[in-house]
């Protein structure tokens, strides 16, 4: 069976009761957009899981997963958005949510790292406590900034369990001259459409068109040791904690000079040519930076910036 039959298949499976489809129709979308749009097969199956979600009616915590046919993954596999999966940790940290959708929000872990979980309020699931060990079977996984979770939801099963884990470190650090501020940095738009967390350019997503779009900051750097460079990803936080320019600052910033480029300007201006050491977890080819330290300037200072001017 080809991967697009499988996907549709499963897709097929959760909305059967629901919908008056066939897989055939589901495969025929799903290759409409991998094999004439050149859409990755992930956000394809998120897609169209979207579009029988709004035709249906249904949230997305009211789709199932595969049940017992879940793959039982550890920390490290987790790699792609949208899979249902089953997985055993201990709750490691809690914190306050942001949002009364949300009932409880944190991070979950096992031997291979840590990995954001949140559990929606009308899961109607029994509270998780930090310091315990759980097998949870039937998470859906996801991605938000190269950032991978699980979510919980009211088909979700929740098996406290009489045991300990050795919870594993999975940060990196790394350390360098700032030798460039990649084109994405600053003050940017993303997609405002659940589920969606994509970069707009020109005002349009590349799944839901043109949208108005939600402020957001971050930086897209290359950190050079001398020997390797390092591209560093930092979020709203991390770049608000590193340039001391805000959210609302940078919209001002922005909204004065009639261009959004101007925050991307000031940060370089203020960053390149540093020194700094980044910690956190990697994606693909970058370390997504949850801790940042300025070092002291190197001492050929003038090359390092001749070497950034050049990137």
């Amino acid at each position: 069976m080809t991967d697009l039959r499988t996907q549709a298949t499963e897709i097929h499976e959760q909305f059967e009761d629901q919908l008056e489809i066939s897989v055939d129709d589901v495969e025929e979308r799903l290759d409409t957009l991998v094999n004439e749009y050149k859409v990755p097969l992930s956000e394809a199956r998120r897609s169209v899981t979207n579009t029988y979600l709004d035709e249906a009616g249904m949230e997305r915590d009211e789709l199932g997963g595969g049940g017992s046919g879940n793959d039982r993954v550890q920390v490290a596999d987790v790699d792609a958005p949208e899979e249902w999966v089953d997985i055993k940790g201990e709750v490691t940290e809690l914190w306050e949510a942001n949002s009364d959708a949300v009932a409880q929000v944190g991070l979950f872990g096992d031997e291979t790292g840590t990995i954001k979980f949140t559990k929606w309020s009308k899961s109607d699931l029994p509270e998780l406590e930090e310091g315990t060990v759980y097998d949870l079977r039937n998470v859906v996984t996801d991605e938000y900034e190269g950032r991978f979770s699980v979510k919980l939801n009211r088909t979700t099963v929740i098996e406290e369990l009489d045991e300990e884990i050795e919870v594993g470190d999975d940060d990196v650090s790394v350390e360098g001259a700032l030798v460039d501020i990649q084109s994405g940095s600053g003050l940017i738009k993303r997609c405002p459409e659940d589920e969606c967390t994509r970069v707009l350019q020109n005002g349009r997503c590349n799944e839901h068109g043109e949208v108005e779009g939600e402020f957001d900051l971050r930086i897209k750097g290359v950190l050079d040791d001398g020997e390797e460079v390092h591209e560093i990803l930092f979020n709203q936080e991390a770049t608000e904690n590193l340039t001391g320019i805000t959210l609302e600052e940078a919209q001002e910033m922005a909204m004065d000079a009639l261009d959004t480029s101007v925050v991307a300007d000031e940060m370089r201006a203020d960053l390149l040519g540093k020194y700094y050491r980044v910690t956190g977890p990697t994606f693909r080819r970058y370390v997504l930076v949850d801790e940042v330290e300025r070092l002291s300037d190197p001492t050929d200072a003038e090359a390092v910036l001749i070497k950034a001017r050049s990137i």
